[in-house]
C-alpha cells in the first residue's frame, strides 16, 4: 500500500527526492497512526522521507483518504516516530483501545483572513494598475496579503525545503519571495490569495469524495433495542449488543447489526449492501445486514456478528483498505511527477542565469520568467487528477453493491474481454431438484434411496442436497454412514451396513468401469435435457441413478446480453456434464460453455486465455473456485453479503446474487478510465500552453498559478463526476 489516495488537499507535488524503501520487520509491531494535517501527497511525501531511513522503522502503510499512517516498527521506535512526524508541523494520535488510530479531522481556519488577504491582494493591484500611490504603499497592501492568507504556505515551504523536498509549497514560497525581490509586490501578493483560495476550494471539492465513503459509515443506527435477560426490551448502543442477542425492529427502523430473523415479517431494503432497487422480503431464517431499512413490519432477530464484524463494516474496511492502494496510472503519474518536478525546477534556475549571462537578456526579465516556470513547475493537477478519479469510481460502484479490492481491479476491468463463469449457484439458483429416479437392479426402491440419501445428507454439494430433500420429503429412512470421504470433482463415497458405496457423477463411472452401453445411452438421454445425472454404485455395479435440474436465474439471460453488448465473451466453466452445461449455455446465450471440469481443469482453461493484451475474468462462489478465481485476472464472487470469505479474498465482491452487475462493473470501469485520461490530457495539456507561453515572455505569475490551481480544480471536478453515475 503506502500509497496516495490523497484528498482533501490543496497541496500536492511528491517528493523531488525519493527514498529507497525503509527494510521489512518481520517481528515489527504495526501500529495505526491517525495524522489530521495529512490528506494529500506533499505529506505523504514529506513523512515517507522522514521515517524512511530511520532505524528501527518498516513498512509504511498511507491511507490518505481516512489520514491514518499505519507503521511497521520495533518495540522501541514508535515515539521516535511520532517526535519526526510531530517536527514536520503535523501531530500524530496513537491509537485508543488497541483499535487503531482515531478518526483525524483538521482544525478548519477561520474565513476572515483569506477575505482580509484578498482584499489587501486586489488594492494592491489596482494602486499598481492605476499608480494611485507610493511604491511603499503597495509593499504594505501585499505584506497584509501575505500574511493574512499565506503564513501556512510559508511556514510548510520552510519545513519542505529543511527536508530537501520541492513540494507546492515550497515552489509558491519561492516564487512569492522571488516576486518581491524583485519589486513585484502587487503580483507576489495575488499569486499567494490564489494559492491559498484555490486550496479552500479543492480542499472541499476532494471531501465531497470523503463523505462518499463516510456515508456507508453513517448507514449502520448507534442504537438497538436489545431484550434483556429479565425480558424487558432497552435501547442500547449497538457496539455493546452481543453475539446472540435478541433485536427488535420497527417499522422503517435500520437494521444496527447483521442476524438471522426469529420471528414476524417483512420487506427490508438492501440497496445499501447490495445495492438491490426493490425491497426484499424476509421470513423466519432469513439473514438481515446492518445499515438496510425495514420497509413494512415489524420482526425478531438474532445478532450473529458484531458492529465492528458486519457485514457493513467489512464493506467499509475493503473500501478503505482500497483507497490506500494506487492503481497502475496512478503509481505511473506519481513516477512521473518526481522526474518532472526537479527537472523543471533546474530548468527555471538555468533560464534565470543563462539568458541574462549569455544574450544579454535584462536580470529582470529572466528571474521574472524563472519565477513563472517555478509557479508552473507543481504537478498538482497531474498527481491529484488520478486519486479522486479512482476513489469515485469506488465509491459509485460501491453504491450499486460492487465491493473493488483496489483501484487496479478498477483500471483492470475497462480491459476484460472473457468472463468466466461457473454455473451452479452464479448462472442457475445452485438449488436444483430431484427429477428422475431409477433403480437399476431389482432390489427394493426405498433401500437404494434410502443409501443414497445417507450418503448425500453428509454432503453440502446442491447435487446432493436436492438427493436428500427429496428422501426425507418421501419419508425414506437413511442409515449411518462410515469411513465417509470426498471424491472431489467426482463425488463421495463411504460405507452404510458394512458395505461400500460410491456416489457420484458420469466421469466417476467411468473412472471404475461401471458403465455400460445401455447405461451410457439412458444418461445420455437425461444429460441431453439439461439434466445433471448421479449413480449410486457399489463396488460391482451402478445400482441407481438419479437425475436433478437446476433453475438458471432469472437475471443471467439479461447480464450476458449485456457483456456481450460491451463486447466481452462469456464462457462458462463447470464440472457438470458437457449435455447439461451446453443446454444452460444455450438457455442463457453463453458463447462456449466447457464441461466435466475438476477444479485443476478450470484453472488451466483460465491460465490458457490469459495474455498481456486481455484481461480475464472469473465468476463464482469465493470458495469452490478458488484456484480459477485467484488465477484470473479479476475475480468476481458472487452473493458475498455476509460471506466474510467471499468479501476477504475476491478482487471484485458482487454483494447480491444479481450477475447484471458484472456489466455495471466493466461500465464503472471504463468510465473511470476515461475520466483518468481526460484529467492527465488536461493537467499535461494546460501546463504544456503555459511553459511555452512562459518561454514566450507572455505569462504572468498569477496567471501561471490561476491556470495551474484552475487545472487542479479541473480535474477534481471531472472526477466527482463519476459519483453522480
Amino acid at each position: 500500500m503506502g500509497e496516495c489516495t490523497s484528498k482533501a488537499c490543496g497541496c500536492k507535488a511528491p517528493p523531488a527526492v525519493a527514498t529507497a524503501p525503509a527494510p521489512t520487520l518481520p517481528d515489527g509491531i504495526r501500529t495505526t497512526l491517525a495524522i489530521a494535517k495529512m490528506d494529500c501527497p506533499t505529506e505523504e511525501a514529506l513523512i515517507r522521507n522522514k521515517l524512511g531511513g530511520m532505524p528501527g522503522v518498516g513498512a509504511l502503510d498511507f491511507n490518505l483518504m481516512q489520514r491514518t499512517l499505519t507503521v511497521t516498527h520495533a518495540p522501541d521506535a514508535l515515539e521516535a516516530a511520532i517526535a519526526a512526524i510531530r517536527s514536520l508541523g503535523m501531530e500524530a494520535v496513537l491509537p485508543q483501545n488497541g483499535k487503531g488510530g482515531e478518526k483525524a479531522e483538521p482544525e478548519r481556519s477561520p474565513w476572515w483572513p483569506l477575505a482580509l488577504s484578498g482584499i489587501a491582494a486586489t488594492l494592491a493591484e489596482m494602486v499598481n494598475w492605476l499608480n494611485g500611490g507610493p511604491p511603499v504603499l503597495e509593499a504594505l497592501l501585499a505584506l497584509v496579503a501575505v500574511l493574512a492568507g499565506g503564513l501556512p504556505t510559508y511556514k510548510k515551504g520552510w519545513i519542505a525545503l529543511r527536508n530537501r523536498n520541492l513540494n507546492m509549497n515550497a515552489l509558491m514560497s519561492i516564487a512569492v519571495t522571488g516576486a518581491f525581490l524583485i519589486g513585484q509586490w502587487p503580483e507576489g501578493a495575488m499569486v499567494m490569495f490564489l494559492f491559498a483560495l484555490a486550496e479552500v476550494i479543492e480542499a472541499k471539492s476532494l471531501d465531497r469524495a470523503r463523505r462518499a465513503v463516510r456515508g456507508l459509515m453513517a448507514l449502520a443506527p448507534e442504537t438497538a433495542t436489545v431484550r434483556q435477560a429479565d425480558g424487558r426490551w432497552v435501547e442500547v448502543a449497538a457496539a455493546a449488543a452481543p453475539l446472540d442477542a435478541r433485536v427488535r425492529v420497527r417499522p422503517g427502523e435500520r437494521i444496527a447489526l447483521d442476524g438471522i430473523l426469529v420471528s414476524g415479517r417483512s420487506a427490508v431494503n438492501q440497496a445499501p449492501i447490495t445495492g438491490e432497487s426493490l425491497p426484499v422480503e424476509k421470513a423466519e431464517g432469513d439473514p438481515v445486514f446492518a445499515g438496510t431499512i425495514n420497509e413494512s413490519g415489524s420482526f425478531e432477530y438474532r445478532v450473529t456478528a458484531t458492529a465492528t464484524h458486519s457485514t457493513l463494516a467489512r464493506i467499509i474496511h475493503a473500501v478503505e483498505a482500497a483507497q490506500g492502494s494506487r492503481a497502475p496510472t496512478q503509481r505511473f503519474v506519481d513516477q512521473f511527477a518526481r522526474i518532472y518536478t526537479p527537472v523543471v525546477f533546474v530548468i527555471a534556475i538555468g533560464m534565470a542565469v543563462v539568458p541574462p549571462l549569455a544574450l544579454g537578456t535584462p536580470w529582470f526579465d529572466a528571474i521574472y520568467r524563472a519565477l513563472v516556470l517555478l509557479v508552473i513547475a507543481c504537478p498538482c493537477a497531474l498527481v491529484i487528477s488520478t486519486p479522486v478519479t479512482i476513489v469515485s469510481g469506488l465509491a459509485t460502484a460501491a453504491r450499486h453493491g460492487i465491493l473493488v479490492k483496489g483501484g487496479a481491479y478498477l483500471e483492470a476491468g475497462r480491459q476484460l474481454t472473457v468472463i468466466a463463469l461457473d454455473k451452479t449457484g452464479t448462472l442457475t439458483h445452485g438449488k436444483p431438484e430431484q427429477t428422475d429416479f431409477a433403480s437399476l437392479t431389482e432390489s427394493d426402491e426405498t433401500r437404494i434411496r434410502g443409501i443414497a440419501a445417507s450418503l448425500a445428507g453428509r454432503s453440502d454439494h446442491p447435487v446432493s442436497q436436492a438427493l436428500s430433500r427429496a428422501a426425507e420429503a418421501d419419508g425414506i429412512p437413511v442409515r449411518e454412514v462410515e469411513e465417509f470421504a470426498a471424491i472431489p470433482g467426482y463425488g463421495i463415497r463411504g460405507q452404510v451396513d458394512g458395505r461400500s458405496y460410491q456416489l457420484g457423477n458420469h466421469r466417476l463411472a467411468e473412472a471404475l468401469h461401471l458403465c455400460s452401453p445401455a447405461l451410457e445411452a439412458r444418461l445420455g438421454e437425461l444429460e441431453r435435457q439439461g439434466k445433471t445425472v448421479v449413480l449410486l454404485m457399489d463396488n460391482l455395479r451402478a445400482l441407481a441413478l438419479f437425475a436433478v435440474a437446476d433453475t438458471v436465474r432469472e437475471t443471467s439471460r439479461e447480464a450476458v446480453a449485456e457483456l456481450h453488448a460491451l463486447h466481452v465473451k462469456t464462457l462458462m466453466l463447470t464440472g457438470d456434464n458437457p449435455h447439461t452445461a451446453e443446454a444452460i449455455a444455450a438457455q442463457v446465450g453463453i458463447d462456449e460453455a466447457r464441461g466435466n471440469l475438476l477444479p485443476e481443469s478450470k484453472l488451466a482453461a483460465i491460465k490458457s486465455l490469459l495474455s498481456p493484451a486481455a484481461k480475464v475474468g472469473m465468476v463464482g462462489d469465493g470458495i469452490n473456485d478458488a484456484p480459477a478465481l485467484a488465477q484470473a485476472d479479476i475475480g468476481f464472487a458472487m452473493g458475498a453479503a455476509g460471506t466474510d470469505t467471499a468479501i476477504e479474498t475476491a478482487d471484485v465482491a458482487l454483494m447480491d446474487d444479481d450477475l447484471r452487475k458484472l456489466a455495471v462493473f466493466v461500465r464503472i470501469a471504463r468510465s473511470t478510465a476515461s475520466v483518468l485520461r481526460q484529467n492527465i490530457a488536461l493537467a499535461l495539456g494546460i501546463k504544456a500552453v503555459f511553459i511555452g507561453l512562459t518561454f514566450a515572455g507572455q505569462a504572468s505569475m498569477w496567471m501561471a498559478v490561476f491556470a495551474d490551481m484552475g487545472a487542479s480544480l479541473l480535474v477534481v471536478f471531472n472526477g466527482l463526476r463519476l459519483l453522480r453515475k
